[in-house]
This record gives C-alpha cells, sequence and structure tokens, in this order.
C-alpha cells in the first residue's frame, strides 16, 4: 500500500475535514468515535449497516438559523432533499412550512400533522389525481406550471366547486454556475412559465381571468448547490420588475413572491456564503426591488432544503474488501453504494470522509471507495484519504448526506434500503426501519410461464 509521507499521521479526518461533520460529531485522533453523544461503533452494531444518521442538533439549529435570518418571511422546508415522516415533525414544529412535489411527499407532510395551510404543492407534472388529493387536504397554495395543470385545476374546480390559492412558476432566465442536472432558472428548462418570451404574462393573464383560481404571487426557483448571492440578487430584481409590469400593463397586482431554494453547502472545501448573508442579500434586493416600482409590501418565502437537512446527515459504511492492484489503484468496497448514494455515480459529487470507531494512529493511504454494485460508475469517492491499516470490518463516515440520498435511493442489485436514525443527547431513534428482502420482494408477483415457454 502507497504511503504519503506528506499525509498527517492521523487517519482521515484533517480538522477542516472535521468542519465538514454535524456539530454533534466527536473525534479522536482523526477517528469519528461519536454522533450526538452516540458511540459511532454502537450505531452500527445496534442498526447496521449502511446506516443513515441525522444528528439532531445539527438540523434543528440549522432550521432555527434560518428562521432568525429570515424572520418575517416564510421559510418553506423542500421536502423532496429528505422526506420522511420524522423530519417533517421536526420541520413543523420548529415552524417552517412544507413544500411537496407529489402525492407521496404530501401524505408524508399529513402523517407528519403538517397544517394544510402551511402546504405548498410543487411539480411540473402534477396529475388530476395529485390535484384532487390538495383539494381534499385543503393544500395552502399550488406552484403551478403549465397551462396544462391550470386547465386541470379548473377542470377540478367545475366539478367540485373547490378554490385553489396559486402561484405561477416563472423561470426568470437567471443561469447559475452548478451542475447542468441541477439548474432550473434558465430560459431552456422544462420547469415553469418563460419570461423572456412573453410566455409568463400570458399564463397570468389566463390564471388571473380562470374561474376558482385565485393568484396570489409567482414563484421562481434557480437551481441547486447555490453557494453565492449574487444569483437570487439578480431573479429578486427581475421578479419584482415583472411583478410591477404585471399591474402597470395587465392590471394584475399580486402580493406574493417565492424565491425558491438552492442555497448550497459545504461538502469538501466549498466556501457557501452564510444563511445571515443570503438573508441580508435578498431583503435588500427585494425592498429596492419594491421602492423602485412602487410595490406594496410583498409576502415572501424562500424555501431551503439540502441547506437544512445536508450538513446535518452522515452515513456509516462497513468496509468489505480492500483490494490493492500491483501499480495501480486501492479499492475499498463498502456495504453500499449508488443505491444509498446515488450522487457520486450521477453529479460526480465529492464528499468528505472519515474512519469511524475506536482510533489507530498511523499513516495514510489514498483510495478509491466504492460501493458493491454491478456498476464500474458505482463510486463513492475519488482519491481519498483513510488510514493505511485499513481492513474489512472497519467503519467508514461519509459526512454531508443528509439530502438527495435516501431520497433518491433505490433497490438496485435488490439491495434492501438503509435504516436511517436520529441521534443526540445520546440517545437514537429510529427514523425509518431497514428494508428486508421480503420488502423489496413485496410487490412481486409469480406468473404461469408455460403460456411464454411453449
Amino acid at each position: 500500500m502507497a504511503v504519503h509521507p506528506t499525509d498527517a499521521v492521523h487517519a482521515a479526518a484533517t480538522p477542516q475535514r472535521q468542519a465538514v461533520f454535524p456539530r454533534g460529531a466527536r473525534f479522536d485522533d482523526g477517528w469519528l468515535t461519536a454522533l450526538g453523544g452516540v458511540a459511532a461503533a454502537d450505531l452500527a452494531a445496534r442498526f447496521d449497516t449502511p446506516l443513515y444518521v441525522l444528528d439532531a442538533d445539527e438540523l434543528v439549529g440549522r432550521i432555527r438559523a434560518f428562521r432568525a435570518a429570515f424572520d418575517g418571511w416564510e421559510v418553506a422546508y423542500a421536502s423532496k432533499a429528505l422526506c420522511v415522516t420524522g423530519v417533517l415533525q421536526l420541520a413543523v414544529a420548529e415552524g417552517l412550512s412544507i413544500d411537496v412535489a407529489s402525492a407521496g411527499e404530501l401524505a408524508t407532510a399529513q402523517r407528519a400533522g403538517v397544517p394544510a395551510a402551511r402546504l405548498i404543492l410543487h411539480g411540473n407534472n402534477k396529475s388530476m389525481a395529485e390535484l384532487e388529493l390538495a383539494a381534499d387536504v385543503g393544500v395552502g397554495r399550488v406552484v403551478v406550471d403549465s397551462i396544462d395543470e391550470l386547465d386541470r385545476l379548473t377542470r377540478i374546480v367545475e366539478r367540485r366547486g373547490h378554490v385553489f390559492d396559486v402561484l405561477l412558476r416563472v423561470t426568470p432566465g437567471v443561469d447559475t454556475s452548478t451542475h447542468a442536472f441541477i439548474r432550473t432558472g434558465h430560459d431552456d428548462s422544462k420547469f415553469g412559465f418563460t419570461l423572456s418570451t412573453g410566455q409568463a404574462a400570458d399564463a397570468v393573464a389566463r390564471a388571473a381571468a380562470a374561474h376558482g383560481v385565485r393568484l396570489l404571487g409567482l414563484h421562481c426557483h434557480l437551481g441547486s448547490q447555490l453557494l453565492t448571492s449574487d444569483v437570487y440578487v439578480r431573479a429578486a430584481g427581475i421578479m419584482t420588475a415583472f411583478l410591477a409590469e404585471l399591474g402597470d400593463v395587465h392590471g394584475v397586482q399580486l402580493q406574493e413572491l417565492n424565491l425558491g431554494g438552492g442555497f448550497g453547502i459545504t461538502y469538501t472545501d466549498e466556501t457557501p456564503a452564510a444563511v445571515v448573508d443570503h438573508a441580508q442579500a435578498l431583503r435588500v434586493a427585494v425592498d429596492a426591488g419594491c421602492r423602485r416600482y412602487g410595490l406594496p409590501s410583498l409576502r415572501v418565502t424562500v424555501e431551503p432544503g439540502r441547506s437544512i437537512v445536508g450538513p446535518a446527515g452522515v452515513t456509516l459504511y462497513e468496509v468489505g474488501t480492500v483490494k490493492a492492484l500491483e501499480g495501480g489503484r486501492t479499492y475499498v468496497s463498502v456495504d453500499g453504494g449508488m443505491s444509498d448514494n446515488l450522487r457520486p455515480a450521477l453529479y460526480g459529487a465529492r464528499h468528505t470522509f472519515a474512519p469511524a470507531g475506536p482510533p489507530r494512529a498511523g499513516p495514510t493511504q489514498r483510495v478509491e471507495v466504492v460501493g458493491k454494485h454491478c456498476e464500474s460508475g458505482d463510486f463513492l469517492g475519488r482519491d481519498v484519504a483513510v488510514p493505511d491499516d485499513l481492513r474489512a470490518g472497519d467503519l467508514l463516515a461519509v459526512a454531508a448526506t443528509g439530502a438527495y440520498t435516501h431520497a433518491m435511493s433505490s433497490n438496485y442489485n435488490r439491495l434492501p434500503r438503509p435504516a436511517m436514525v436520529l441521534v443526540g443527547d445520546g440517545r437514537a431513534q429510529l427514523l425509518v426501519r431497514r428494508e428486508t428482502i421480503d420488502d423489496v420482494l413485496a410487490r412481486d408477483q409469480v406468473v404461469t410461464p408455460e403460456p411464454y415457454t411453449r
């Protein structure tokens, strides 16, 4: 195994790397020893691995930071980042609204006891069934994404007499320097009504005239993992100008502006703007737009998701094999992979790693951390520093896995999905039980092969 003499004798997690882990993480000699007051080794022994772990102090602390920074504005948790009942219970208990994007997310919010008035329904292709469910529940606002959707709403109104409060999603034409798969504010997007072509103005006119549809305001969302405030400032300027145009030219006065989410976090060495800095920049931009165009005071909403749950999450894996190739790389295979964290394979996303459990001092080596799936693209980390004596049975911890891991998990190769626990004050509480093979097989039906095999 190749030892890097310039590396610290500590195993993997330098102080800089340790800072990426949640506030309840504890380290000894570079090893993650505990989360939320519970030993990492005990978590693995009790709940098995792979294991999603959420640090309660980090999660609640980040919710409160958003509430304080955006005081007076609505903060809606974007549940697509991590939609499980217990997390939504915590979010709503801390005063957040919840945005959902499917019948499943809406049902989860109902199970968590989220008041209907604090629900915002998103989605670029809401089915009639989903919109009917929104009417049944009395969802606070529906964010309309297309004329087809507007037509579906009016059909429900005609049949049931239900009145929908809606926002229109507008594509403001703001490009962002993030991965192409998570950009949503540029003109060529599947989401929303394009502003630059006049499509958005036409949609506003149709929505304002629609019977049983109460148009309250506009929504935009620029993308994900945005590290600076400048794109939000540009969007706020564009959106307030459009609100003014709607009043002056079209006679439509709107009172709500939802600026979406996408606030970035640190995965390795990124330096995202602080929540308070985002809030200050957005307040200044919205206030300036309102003054410039003579707009009334607006009800403003932001929708953080990743920036609330992402840093609170850690995934624990057990090492299964360490394979050193002659004159080549060393591959460390763990007991999960792309089925529980698709982001590295899908986006080329990077994460911070640390060995977990009782510490062992010693030098490090650089390895490829890979999963157990039948794909060469099934990797979790490239050129990762791990202990030189890392061996089968050791634990590896991956930081900042609270968002878009469980949410995008699968049963590829028929692997059951991991459990998820919430840790804090020395206790671990199960949020999601581990799937079993019976769960994986539960929807399969046995067929009679004879008609097809003669």
